[in-house]
Parts: C-alpha cells; sequence; structure tokens
C-alpha cells in the first residue's frame, strides 16, 4: 500500500466523522430550541420603506451572546438579503430563505459591532437589531454590502424604535 492510498484511507473517514459530529451539534442545537416561539407574519400590505439596503443577514443569536445561534426556523442559516425599514418594523428578505419580519413594537435597540456568530468584520462593520421574540431577546446581525447603507438604517432604526414606545402607548387609549 503506498502513502496515497494510506493518506486517502485515513483523511476521508476523519471528514465523515467530523461532517457527522457537525450534522449532531446541529440537530442537538435544533432540539435545545424547540421553544422558541414562531416568528410573527410579514403583514401583507408594509408601507413604502424608508430605507433599503441589500448585504448580507449574518445571523440571529440569544442577545448578548454572539456565539448562541438560534438555529430554529432558519434564524441560523447565513444568507444573503435585502434589509427594508418600514413603519410596521423591520423586514429581512433573504434569498434561499423565508423573511424575517420583526415588528416594530418588538425592537429594543441597534448598535454596531466587529462580529457575530462565526462573522468577523472591520470594526463596526456589522449592524446588530436587538429585539424581542416572545420572552426572548434577541440579537440579529446584517452586513450592508455599501458601507454608507449601514449608517442610513441604524438612523433609521433608532428612529423606528425611538417612535414605538409612544405609538404603542397612544393604541393603548
Amino acid at each position: 500500500m503506498d502513502n496515497q492510498t494510506l493518506t486517502v484511507l485515513i483523511t476521508v473517514p476523519l471528514i465523515v466523522l467530523v461532517l457527522a459530529m457537525i450534522w449532531w451539534g446541529w440537530r442537538n442545537r435544533l432540539r435545545r430550541q424547540a421553544d422558541v416561539e414562531r416568528l410573527p407574519e410579514v403583514p401583507g400590505q408594509l408601507t413604502p420603506a424608508t430605507v433599503v439596503a441589500e448585504g448580507q443577514y449574518v445571523a440571529t443569536t440569544t442577545a448578548g451572546d454572539w456565539l448562541d445561534r438560534i438555529a430554529v426556523q432558519g434564524l441560523g442559516i447565513r444568507t444573503n438579503a435585502e434589509l427594508s425599514i418600514h413603519a410596521e418594523g423591520v423586514l429581512f428578505d433573504r434569498s434561499g430563505a423565508a423573511p424575517i419580519f420583526i415588528p416594530r413594537s418588538a425592537l429594543v435597540d441597534s448598535r454596531e459591532t466587529n462580529g457575530m456568530a462565526g462573522k468577523f468584520v472591520e470594526k463596526d462593520g456589522l449592524l446588530v437589531i436587538n429585539w424581542k421574540l416572545g420572552s426572548r431577546e434577541l440579537d440579529t446581525g446584517f452586513r450592508s454590502r455599501h458601507a454608507t447603507d449601514k449608517q442610513l438604517l441604524l438612523e433609521a432604526l433608532q428612529e423606528l424604535i425611538s417612535a414605538a414606545p409612544q405609538a404603542d402607548a397612544d393604541s393603548g387609549k
């Protein structure tokens, strides 16, 4: 038996083992997160977007724990997306995955950071939206394709978040 054959006989089972461990870990994560509430439906009619930006949906994690990726409902899948901000909330229209809509009333905060869930970029290169899904507080990351879009998104988000408590208080009257 030559060295090349021996290398293949050792390498292939190792690769299969690593892939099986990754699959097993992801399956266990899905099971542990089975109690995550269903995502809100995208409203049938949205007002025109105040800001729209193309980029990459990075992932959704438990708030404050940038390594605890939420796997259920496709929230842990990184994909290209269009992020649009509407009076009703935030919409991630993702390529190859279901859209994610975050209602205005669920928004808590937004900020810039340099990484989350295995995606690291330059200082303040990611936009992170902090929001609530039922009793869970989550962070969702987005990397805009154009750096100038990030500041526009951040400003629009801060305006939407600061307007949300007043709007919710008014609707309770």
